[in-house]
């Protein structure tokens, strides 16, 4: 991919030109492929994004308690729903890897995905502001904020539900890994149905990986 093709997708993605070239291609680029990587600048994205869909969520849904926002935010801000938006607006043709993790297929990963997300929003609030980051972010997720008719179960309790109504045994989770220093931690999560599946997710905390892993087997279950 030329600078010129990474310049006009960046361009047509952000609305505007970027200022700061150098943060984008950071956002970009995985542990794999260079020493500076898009770890910090997806740690900032994560509480842009947070941000942002709470304060959304709020004014969008004026009627609705704290227990229902919260069960759309959850699901809104997922490491699946950030690698969804990746895979639409083409980030694939353009995050740098190594050639193990290429070869890997790091590539199709939503962990990898999901994260280049959040840095590029992270690098576009560094590069343009707040306002940019929002408006950004509102185009981007508005079809999955507009499209939750109600208020989600928890996905938790939503692939409790799953099982029982399949007579499967309730769903298992267990810790694969906890990584990062301590202010920014990452919980890895697999949870599996005897049987049926079994899926992973990462968060900032063992209820965030549990509820994105959660999410990622309620979605493999559906197809």
């Amino acid at each position: 991919m030329s600078g010129a093709d990474l310049g006009a997708w960046l361009t047509d993605l952000i609305g505007q030109e970027p200022g700061k070239r150098a943060l984008y291609e950071q956002a970009l680029t995985h542990g794999s492929a260079s020493t500076t990587h898009y770890e910090r600048l997806e740690f900032l994205g994560d509480r842009v994004l947070g941000l942002v869909m709470a304060d959304w969520l709020y004014d969008r849904f004026p009627e609705e308690k704290e227990g229902q926002l919260s069960r759309r935010f959850n699901q809104l801000v997922t490491g699946a729903c950030c690698a969804q938006i990746a895979r639409e607006i083409g980030v694939r043709s353009h995050v740098r890897l190594g050639k193990q993790a290429r070869d890997d297929g790091a590539v199709e990963s939503d962990n990898v995905l999901g994260d280049v997300v959040e840095a590029l929003i992270g690098a576009l609030y560094l590069d343009a502001g707040m306002d940019a980051a929002r408006t950004l972010i509102h185009r981007l997720w508005e079809p999955m904020v507009e499209g939750q008719a109600s208020a989600p179960k928890h996905p938790k309790s939503a692939l409790q539900e799953w099982a029982a109504a399949h007579n499967r045994q309730p769903p298992h989770y267990e810790l694969v890994e906890r990584s990062g220093p301590q202010h920014a931690l990452r919980f890895t999560i697999s949870v599996s149905i005897r049987n049926a599946g079994e899926a992973t997710g990462e968060g900032h905390s063992k209820q965030e990986a549990e509820t994105a892993a959660a999410i990622a087997l309620l979605g493999k279950l559906k197809q």
